[in-house]
């Protein structure tokens, strides 16, 4: 389908719109000179202006009252530039870990309380599965997620963990935060963690941390396959693959001092 064949939503378009003219004139302008520009009332501008002022995506000067792009798209453009850079840092170790372990490898990045999938290598012995790019899963009770909770800084995961409601998806879940703090800790024990069927029935997955530059964790990367095929024995051997394959990701990301992993 052609773009021009999309409906479009008048007001996001006109923000859009907006940006873009803020873009094009780094000395700011005013709401009229703004309204005009994009052929609306100046009463109308000033409603896109003041919501994309509340939202951080446009600043005014408080002298000349004029409008210019705000900090915030500094802010996107790093988490764009990081998840661009860890695509092309991590897509040949990905295809490693498949061959390896001959399962469906996954890397994928937080985003507040979920996991959202970023890419994803399919086993050659293809299963129906949840994951593919673009979902979004819980934090909680996906291997992944646990394996990027257990080294957050100790505030962001208490706040994390307290919103949690520990919902079961399957009858493997973990439902209560002390059992989740516990299994957190064996998480940073090994340094990698375990999803036993917790998210899906049927599926067990190994996973581990993925670390920036700064040794913050950023990201995370997994294995997952049919519980038949994946007995303990090879959960415990690929594990190991998994784990030893992100430090090698962690490492094309600038990643030096060792954080328990």
């Amino acid at each position: 389908m052609h773009i021009s064949q999309y409906k479009t939503i008048q007001s996001v378009e006109r923000a859009l719109v907006c940006i873009e003219i803020l873009q094009n004139n780094k000395n700011g302008l005013g709401v009229t000179e703004i309204a005009n520009r994009l052929n609306v009332a100046k009463s109308t501008a000033h409603r896109i202006l003041s919501t994309l002022l509340l939202k951080g995506y446009v600043q005014q000067d408080p002298r000349t009252e004029t409008y210019s792009l705000g900090l915030r798209f500094i802010e996107l453009g790093h988490v764009v530039l990081d998840n661009l850079d860890l695509r092309d840092a991590a897509r040949p170790v990905l295809e490693t870990i498949a061959q390896e372990t001959g399962e469906t490898t996954h890397l994928v990045v937080p985003e507040r309380d979920d996991i959202v999938y970023i890419d994803k290598i399919e086993s050659e012995a293809t299963i129906r599965m949840f994951s593919r790019v673009g979902r979004r899963a819980p934090l909680y009770c996906t291997g992944v997620g646990k394996a990027i909770l257990a080294y957050l800084e100790s505030d962001e995961l208490q706040e994390i963990v307290e919103r949690i409601s520990f919902e079961p998806k399957t009858k493997f879940t973990i439902t209560t935060k002390e059992e989740f703090l516990i299994v957190l800790d064996k998480v940073r024990l090994r340094g990698y963690s375990i999803d036993d069927e917790e998210h899906e029935e049927g599926i067990r997955c190994a996973a581990a941390p993925i670390f920036n530059h700064e040794g913050r964790v950023i990201a995370g990367v997994s294995i997952a396959g049919p519980s038949q095929r994946m007995t303990d024995e090879k959960l415990d051997r690929d594990s190991l693959i998994v784990r030893q394959r992100a430090q090698e990701i962690s490492a094309k990301l600038g990643y030096r001092e060792a954080k328990g992993v």
